[in-house]
């Protein structure tokens, strides 16, 4: 993800996330659950933004000490994750986060790892959906998409309830940036 190589940037998209969480959701989490594992290449520092712990969710076998279990359906098979069951107290608001919701099913393996567990799912945020395959009709919470199909200018002219300029200003920032990056992929 050539966005994480540039500082500007990587702080651009953190700022961007921040900003949509203050303005879709009437307070900031207590915890961010990151999911492995690209949610835990930006989930760490919103969590520092929004003065949130940081709690990673990860395939079986590669967390430490007393755990819960959740599967989920990929196109190809069953996989698992897993939460260490001390992680969030009981009642704490947890925001989960990852880069890209498809089917929605690794998304909600985390939310019932985090209910499993006493956490209160406040919502979900994602940097991109798949919106045709309709994966956050199986969330049940709010979900919010940083980037969408729409361009910033549309944003900007039509802003969500909530949102500010500047925080269409980042999400342009972000969107250029990986628009750029993906051009000079091979």
């Amino acid at each position: 993800m050539p966005i994480f190589s540039s500082p500007k940037l990587h702080a651009d998209l953190v700022k961007a996330l921040e900003l949509e969480v203050r303005a879709k959701f009437d307070k900031t989490p207590d915890v961010i659950v990151g999911l492995e594992s690209r949610g835990f290449l930006f989930g760490p520092s919103l969590a520092l933004r929004l003065d949130a712990g940081f709690v990673p969710v990860r395939k079986q076998g590669k967390l430490p000490g007393k755990l819960e279990t959740e599967g989920y359906e990929k196109e190809y098979g069953t996989d698992f994750f897993q939460i260490q069951s001390d992680a969030i107290a009981k009642g704490q608001t947890v925001l989960v986060v990852d880069d890209i919701m498809a089917t929605g099913g690794s998304a909600m393996a985390a939310g019932n790892l985090v209910k499993k567990i006493g956490g209160d799912i406040m919502g979900y945020l994602f940097l991109m959906e798949l919106e045709f395959l309709h994966g956050r009709d199986k969330l049940n919470a709010p979900v919010v998409t940083l980037l969408s199909g729409q361009d910033a200018e549309s944003r900007e002219k039509e802003l969500p309830l909530g949102q500010t300029k500047e925080s269409a200003e980042d999400v342009k920032s972000v969107q250029d940036a990986g628009g750029a990056a993906a051009s000079k992929q091979p």
